[in-house]
């Protein structure tokens, strides 16, 4: 029973890290954290983000919010809940896949000056973000809970699966600390609940067994193909990994039933 009590302290200081890591969310000053192995709580944590920003995409259609604007607030919330810190990984990883030379490119991403590609990127990503959301018909919240688990869980496979590429950073201690199939399983569960959800609520098992299939699978071409670029990743390419699958999916989704627009 003890080890059980201390299992479950352990995991608990754990849900706090990653939520004071990756988000901006006020964490109790009584609330121990505890900030090893917390990547495997992403997908959790995109989860609980996505149902938030349902939430409050609910709350503005209720006050009669139009849908282009509140899709645009919804998407500026996403940033601002999460600090930027994906954001700008993606900007940065943006800079330093357009310098030609290979052996630039980890020196041009560690520069905090944002350059024209890095600006680019964030224009697409907000853009693209902001116009599938207001193209879906319905269940938006769903859309952003699948877009926001999946992204995570993304970055989750990248760091199991590829080289850190800097001795220090703020993704080091992610790859230092992962247990591998362990962590990534872990996280994978928390999805595939949330898809068990789904049919409990009506989706059609073919449509959840799609939305699951090609969740994973952009979550893991995103990063191959940035590993294939770059011969591993940093901090700064998880981050690009979570705004890129995240942007992909609602994307995708605007095509699908129930969520194409008649």
């Amino acid at each position: 029973m003890l080890q059980l009590w201390q299992q479950t302290y352990r995991l608990a200081c754990q849900l706090g890290g990653a939520i004071a890591f990756y988000t901006c969310l006020p964490i109790p000053l009584s609330w121990p954290l505890e900030f090893t192995r917390i990547a495997r709580w992403a997908p959790l944590i995109g989860l609980a983000i996505g149902a938030g920003l349902g939430l409050g995409d609910g709350l503005l259609q209720f006050l009669g919010c139009p849908n282009l604007t509140r899709s645009a607030l919804v998407v500026g919330l996403w940033i601002a809940v999460t600090g930027g810190l994906h954001f700008d990984g993606a900007m940065d990883t943006a800079d330093g896949l357009a310098v030609t030379e290979p052996q630039r490119r980890l020196t041009v991403m560690a520069d905090s000056h944002a350059g024209a590609f890095g600006i680019m990127c964030a224009i697409a990503l907000f853009t693209l973000k902001t116009s599938a959301l207001s193209e879906l018909a319905s269940h938006q919240t769903i859309a952003l809970m699948t877009a926001a688990g999946w992204g995570r869980w993304g970055q989750l496979l990248a760091i199991a699966c590829y080289p850190y590429l800097k001795p220090v950073g703020k993704g080091a201690f992610h790859k230092a600390t992962i247990v591998v199939p362990g962590d990534p399983l872990f996280g994978l569960l928390f999805l595939l609940g949330f898809s068990g959800l789904q049919l409990v609520l009506g989706f059609p098992g073919l449509l959840v067994v799609r939305m699951i299939a090609s969740g994973g699978v952009i979550a893991w071409i995103m990063g191959a193909w940035l590993n294939f670029k770059l011969g591993g990743h940093t901090g700064d390419t998880y981050g690009a990994i979570v705004e890129w699958t995240e942007t992909l999916i609602l994307c995708g989704l605007v095509l699908v039933h129930p969520f194409k627009a008649a």
